[in-house]
């Protein structure tokens, strides 16, 4: 007879207690029901199909989109000692033989199978003769070409309830909104099942949207704040991620990057370093991230725009997975909203889905150029009503301020106009400000009307007002005539004064001195815990360097954080530490003890 939730939750996972609604899913999906979850990234999803596997009778089949993925989710349950494996195109032939007779004779509690595999009728076949205990859809938001990471072979899941409609399925995510949680429902048949929303809020994560100024003095003071700590940095084109990861490496930082040109033999030896290794900072277009499974990312900065909101939430969600605190940071300027703009209006997709990608754009813009709280504007996109202002974002900890910024439209838009709609935000900035530059006396814009009434202002709030005007659709960028800026639909009302302008001042610091500078997330440990930690985390490493694993498939830092504060003497008071259960007590509680006890006598 199979053990109850709670039993495997303790003894295997080495947790006392479920969090939000995972009770409720499990007991729902143990007693045969299908369902869809929304559950954020770090909030415990995988246990929603792991403990039912565990709980019912026969194989769980785990359709998963990435290899990666895959393969750490199956080592770190042959860590805690449940039979696991996986099933995908990296896999030796006579390996998957090997897998698949042991499915057949009932050997194996939990598989992950790549969704092409899963549709192979011979596959189908095997699953046609085995106990089946329950199939679980992973990253199900890639079955919605609403999404952002569609994948086609996710449309044919349907054969799953088609050819064994008596097997539970649950479907799960981290990121869709409505639209693209219809399509998950209706695309996989799951009209008919429950739909758990555990909410999106994830309050380990600091948000940041500073004015792109500096990007590499920005990005440094990120890096630096987080010395010796896992980030990823995104760019939005290959050159970027080149140049970059470059320019740090180059610093001393331990940067590599990571996108599709890069031979596929340096994509996976990179990605397989920052997995294993502590410290490693990946600089990477969007073709990363989503197969990374490590828990202890501390950053992820975006030097460029995402997508969508959706997007961002599903990109910086890959930080703090274990709910330490971590930091998310987006730098933003006017020549990101363009290039945006200008990806949308250049796709070849049907209108209707353009339409909607515009609406997405929109939707990124005013979470960017919002005053008020990032987190409540972030999760009521996903439909969320939050009590109040988070407390941990950079409009809560530095308010921003509102004024009436019509004077300062109309004057930069007039000279927009007056230049000629053809110069970029520098040069009528120049014109603005009464710079004497060569352009200007070039163009014989000196003699212009709006010459010198913008001196109030310096570059950097320029730049910031013309950014909000181009966020509002006041003005537009002409990146076929070479970025040159041009009057929008919408300005006509400004300039005549029958529409008000409300801006925001952009918070502009300078980088503070080095020895001053201090991470905005930190764990919340006294110094002589740290050290504690610093021992505990070089011991993970070595024993995972010697099983070629990565160092969170032993333990996650949260479960180290706790050894270093509580100080444990023996084994018994070791197994009270959330993630150690049993199989990890006997593998490395004596190592973990000894290094505690070594770090307790010297100190």
């Amino acid at each position: 007879m199979r053990r109850q939730p709670t039993e495997i939750l303790r003894t295997i996972f080495g947790f006392d207690s479920f969090r939000g609604h995972q009770a409720e899913i499990i007991e729902h999906v143990v007693g045969g029901g299908d369902a869809m979850v929304l559950m954020p990234t770090g909030g415990g999803k995988s246990l929603c199909y792991q403990i039912p596997a565990l709980c019912r009778e026969g194989v769980t089949v785990v359709v998963s989109p990435l290899i990666a993925l895959m393969r750490d989710q199956v080592e770190a349950l042959k860590q805690l000692g449940v039979k696991a494996a996986a099933l995908n195109s990296s896999i030796a032939f006579s390996a998957a033989v090997q897998i698949e007779r042991q499915i057949a004779d009932g050997e194996i509690d939990i598989v992950y199978v790549a969704p092409e595999r899963l549709l192979m009728d011979s596959f189908l076949t095997l699953l046609g003769r085995c106990k089946l205990a329950l199939f679980a859809i992973d990253e199900a938001h890639c079955v919605s070409q609403w999404g952002h990471d569609f994948r086609p072979e996710y449309l044919r899941l349907t054969v799953l309830h088609e050819r064994f409609p008596a097997v539970p399925r649950i479907a799960l995510t981290a990121t869709a909104d409505a639209p693209t949680r219809r399509d998950i429902q209706e695309r996989l048949q799951l009209e008919k099942g429950r739909v758990f929303v555990a909410g999106f809020d994830r309050p380990n994560i600091r948000y940041r949207v500073p004015p792109k100024t500096d990007e590499r003095g920005q990005l440094l003071e990120v890096i630096e704040s987080h010395k010796g700590e896992s980030g990823i940095v995104y760019c939005m084109t290959r050159k970027s991620v080149d140049r970059v990861a470059q320019a740090l490496a180059d610093r001393g930082w331990p940067a590599l990057p990571y996108h599709a040109g890069l031979d596929k033999a340096v994509r996976d030896r990179h990605q397989d370093r920052f997995i294993k290794d502590d410290g490693v900072i990946v600089v990477a277009t969007i073709a990363f991230g989503m197969g990374i499974d490590k828990p202890d990312v501390r950053f992820v900065v975006h030097l460029d725009l995402p997508k969508s909101l959706e997007a961002y939430y599903q990109e910086t969600g890959r930080a703090g997975r274990d709910g330490l605190p971590s930091d998310a940071v987006m730098l933003y300027g006017l020549e990101d909203v363009t290039k945006i703009r200008q990806l949308v209006a250049g796709s070849e997709a049907p209108e209707a889905q353009k339409q909607i990608e515009r609406r997405k754009l929109e939707a990124l813009i005013g979470f960017c150029e919002t005053t008020q709280c990032r987190r409540q504007v972030l999760l009521s996109y996903f439909g969320e009503t939050p009590a109040g202002p988070c407390g941990n974002c950079d409009t809560c900890l530095e308010p921003v301020e509102s004024f009436d910024g019509t004077e300062l439209a109309q004057k930069a838009l007039s000279c927009v106009y007056r230049t000629g709609q053809r110069f970029g935000a520098l040069h009528v900035i120049d014109v603005l400000r009464g710079t004497e530059s060569e352009k200007v006396h070039k163009f014989g814009h000196g003699n212009l009307s709006t010459y010198g009434i913008g001196k109030e202002l310096s570059v950097a709030e320029w730049r910031s007002v013309f950014r909000q005007l181009a966020a509002h659709g006041f003005l537009e960028v002409d990146m076929a005539g070479h970025g040159g800026l041009r009057l929008g639909d919408e300005c006509r009302d400004v300039l005549r004064g029958e529409r008000r302008v409300e801006l925001h001042r952009d918070t502009l610091r300078e980088r503070r001195p080095r020895k001053a500078r201090k991470a905005a997330a930190t764990i919340d440990i006294n110094p002589a815990g740290q050290a504690l930690f610093d021992l505990l985390r070089a011991k993970r490493l070595a024993l995972a360097k010697a099983q070629g694993v990565p160092p969170y498939v032993i333990f996650h830092d949260s479960t180290l954080v706790a050894m270093a504060t509580t100080n444990p003497r023996n084994l018994e008071s070791l197994a009270q530490i959330p993630g150690v259960g049993e199989s990890k007590l006997k593998r490395y509680g004596a190592a973990f003890l000894e290094t505690i006890a070594a770090f307790r006598d010297g100190g």
